[in-house]
């Protein structure tokens, strides 16, 4: 990471808890008003920002400030993790509020892995800087809507720009749910498949550099 320098911090959120927050910028120039906020996958199953560093540092070695930090209950962050990931909007939420206040911004795009996909989907509209979304592996799948149907609303009717990246062979969503659900989406809708790649296969370091490629074309495109 000797291309970008990393701030630590505590966000709090509304309620109260205090977050884990790390703050990836450019030792180059900086390109744009324009800050990345990742969020990561499930807490409930081990997820956490250090998942997201290799992402982080290779947007800030493009020169794009990234934001990545810890949901409530992982980590160094106070509070308890929730099973659905409603409370977690309040941290996304939280982030998005800081970056604004303290990055001296006012665009901002939400980038959520796995489970972060439906939680950062949920905050979407609720950040009026945010002015685009990417997901990274959405569990649109049957078995996975149990825990995260009760989001899909929220992304799918927003206005705003957004970005679906998925492996062709994600064993929670297959390519028919994923298109089955997208069909009925707002706005500007783009997907990116990755052919033969399963969900957690994706989230691993080897997939990091083709992750920044294609949210970096993304972020030229808006």
């Amino acid at each position: 990471m000797s291309h970008c320098a990393v701030d630590s911090c505590a966000v709090e959120t509304s309620d109260g808890v205090k977050l884990y927050t790390k703050l990836f910028k450019p030792k180059e120039e900086i390109k744009d008003n324009l800050v990345i906020v990742l969020v990561h996958p499930y807490s409930v199953l081990g997820g956490c920002q250090a998942l997201l560093r290799g992402i982080a540092s290779g947007l800030a070695g493009e020169g794009y400030q990234t934001v990545t930090f810890d949901m409530r209950g992982v980590g160094r962050s106070t509070g308890r993790p929730s099973i659905t990931g409603f409370a977690e909007i309040k941290d996304v939420v939280a982030v998005c509020k800081w970056v604004c206040e303290n990055v001296s911004v006012d665009r901002i795009l939400l980038v959520g892995s796995s489970a972060g996909a439906p939680i950062a989907g949920s905050a979407v509209d609720q950040i009026e800087q945010v002015i685009g979304y990417v997901s990274l592996g959405y569990p649109f799948g049957m078995i996975a809507s149990i825990l995260f149907g009760r989001h899909h609303k929220a992304i799918l009717q927003s206005p705003k720009p957004k970005l679906f990246v998925m492996g062709t062979r994600d064993g929670f969503t297959s390519v028919k749910q994923l298109n089955k659900k997208l069909n009925s989406a707002a706005g500007r809708v783009e997907t990116v498949l990755i052919d033969g790649v399963g969900h957690f296969q994706m989230e691993g370091p080897d997939y990091d550099a083709q992750m920044v490629n294609v949210i970096v074309q993304f972020i030229t495109s808006l």
